[in-house]
């Protein structure tokens, strides 16, 4: 139980952080928040937690918020600024791996005590990272696409394009979250789980990352909300 209720507060927690900083520092707060959730799913990645009667990894949550920044950037920045908030996520993956695997290589002092700890996370993390890399691009790259082909077929239908965001958000998160949680799980666990085990992650994984999806949802119309009162007080503050 007390698993269950640190992954809802912490799902309340990231996704009103993502939102705070949007509020206060626009694109740049969620490029921060983008930095900061994807060093920390990749360290979460490894822990294995039981909630909801399902095993899941703890870095689903933290994977989560990079679905739900890439839409709001989406949605009210344009197409352009996601893939840029997609591109800082990976550069940032690429540049923790080296500086993390730079740390092995050092010998400690006979002081040290805390050498062992972090040899014993982040010598296994190689395979991890370099997993979560490659399905971070494909499946970010994958739901920026997907946006905004949700949102052509959309506006064409009706005719506005402010409507239907929960059908964009969802239709795009919803089918690039089965590319992620499939390939995320074969590709870093494959060989140190039994296949039940996999199976389990990966549905474990896919029904948190439906429920994250729907809960965005909301998160995504606050931030379109956001950005359409700061355009208003620009435009009040030009006249």
């Amino acid at each position: 139980m007390i698993n269950a209720l640190l992954l809802v507060g912490s799902l309340i927690l990231i996704f009103g952080a993502a939102l705070f900083a949007y509020s206060f520092f626009g694109k740049a707060g969620l490029y921060a928040v983008t930095t900061i959730a994807t060093i920390t799913a990749n360290i979460e990645a490894l822990i294995m937690v039981r909630a909801f009667g399902m095993e899941q990894t703890l870095g689903n949550v933290f994977f989560a918020v990079t679905f739900l920044i890439t839409d709001i950037l989406s949605e009210t920045e344009g197409k352009k600024e996601a893939n840029r908030a997609v591109g800082i996520g990976i550069f940032t993956s690429v540049f923790f791996i080296l500086i993390s695997q730079s740390w092995m290589l050092y010998t400690p002092s006979e002081n040290d005590w805390v050498m062992p700890s972090i040899s014993a996370v982040f010598s296994n993390t190689p395979r991890m990272m370099i997993s979560s890399l490659v399905v971070y691009a494909i499946s970010q790259i994958v739901d920026v696409q997907l946006y905004h082909i949700w949102w052509k077929l959309t506006e064409k239908r009706c005719g506005d394009k402010r409507k239907f965001l929960w059908i964009r958000n969802n239709g795009s998160t919803l089918i690039s979250q089965i590319l992620n949680t499939a390939l995320f799980t074969l590709m870093a666990f494959l060989g140190i789980y039994d296949f039940g085990t996999l199976i389990s992650i990966m549905l474990s994984s896919y029904v948190i990352f439906i429920v994250t999806s729907i809960c965005d949802t909301p998160a995504v119309y606050i931030a379109r909300m956001i950005k359409e009162r700061k355009d208003r007080k620009i435009q009040v503050n030009r006249v």
